[in-house]
């Protein structure tokens, strides 16, 4: 069985390449594999391996001054999700053009149990915050969606609506959190006073709400290889099209359109035979890697 770790926390890093070093060292001699960012404003990763691994790197981060209360949401699958470990530094830890500052004001947070609540509140316009594939699969209820591609989209799209949603409470969420902790932020500092958002983010809200209670609807998305997971935090069915890094519900590889690793519904359009061929070679090496009991990088 296998540990994964999704964790972030804003605090000032004074010296974030000072760091990298000792922690990818730490990570790779105990197994660990996945993504660390590292930047001034803080710290987010998702890795796994065996579970004292997986802590020992969680406890070197939580030695370091800001991060002592670093949390992570963690979950368990049979194989190990991730092909490598990557320790990066960064400018921001999620990427909105707008680094967090210290002091900076986020919204309220409002605990899963009582997220139903402000859903149902007729005075209240929730958001979801996430890229337009993520939401393509799954979400609550009623929720705004943005379309934005990317979350650095996201300050233009709230200046764009904000005159609509004049007088009403934002309610915000994300997958783990940390995107709400910068939107909700961006929102304070623009003067909007009653914005909150929901605390551990949907993963929190899946492992904990009951699913006979839920108004989630669908897959979250998730950025190692389960793809997306529901209710429990259970894989929820989904596939990465390794052409378009999309996600695909099954009835998506019924499509003639698919092609592992070469094309889905979402992409078919967007490469020319060049790029097909290209792609059909790399799952060839995948192939190859999965007879000798490998992973090839690029699966």
């Amino acid at each position: 069985m296998i540990t994964i770790a999704a964790f972030y926390r804003f605090a000032p890093l004074p010296d974030p390449a000072a760091l990298r070093g000792p922690l990818a060292r730490l990570a790779c001699g105990r197994g660990v594999k996945g993504s660390i960012l590292l930047a001034p404003e803080g710290v987010n990763g998702t890795i796994a391996g065996e579970a004292a691994a997986v802590e020992a790197v969680l406890d070197r981060l939580r030695e370091e001054p800001g991060l002592e209360a670093l949390s992570a949401k963690v979950s368990h699958a049979d194989a190990m999700p991730f092909g490598k470990l990557k320790v990066r530094l960064k400018r921001e830890i999620v990427t909105m053009g707008r680094p967090l500052a210290p002091g900076d004001a986020v919204g309220d947070y409002v605990d899963p149990a009582d997220w139903n609540d402000v859903l149902r509140d007729p005075d209240t316009v929730a958001i979801d915050v996430r890229n337009d594939y993520e939401v393509a699969i799954g979400s609550f209820a009623g929720a705004v969606d943005p379309g934005t591609a990317a979350f650095g989209d996201f300050p233009d799209w709230w200046a764009e609506n904000r005159a609509r949603l004049a007088g009403k409470r934002i309610a915000m969420f994300c997958t783990g959190g940390i995107r709400c902790e910068k939107s909700t932020a961006l929102l304070r500092a623009e003067g909007v006073a009653d914005v909150v958002h929901l605390r551990g983010g949907i993963l929190k809200y899946l492992e904990e709400v009951p699913e006979t209670e839920s108004l989630w609807r669908g897959g979250c998305f998730v950025f190692d290889d389960r793809v997306s997971v529901g209710h429990g935090l259970t894989p929820a069915g989904h596939v990465l099209c390794h052409a378009c890094r999309r996600p695909l519900a099954p009835a998506d590889r019924e499509r003639p359109d698919w092609e592992e690793g070469v094309s889905c519904r979402r992409c078919i359009g967007t490469y020319d035979e060049a790029d097909r061929e290209r792609f059909r070679e790399r799952m060839r090496q995948i192939e190859l890697a999965r007879a000798r009991g490998g992973r090839h990088l690029g699966g």
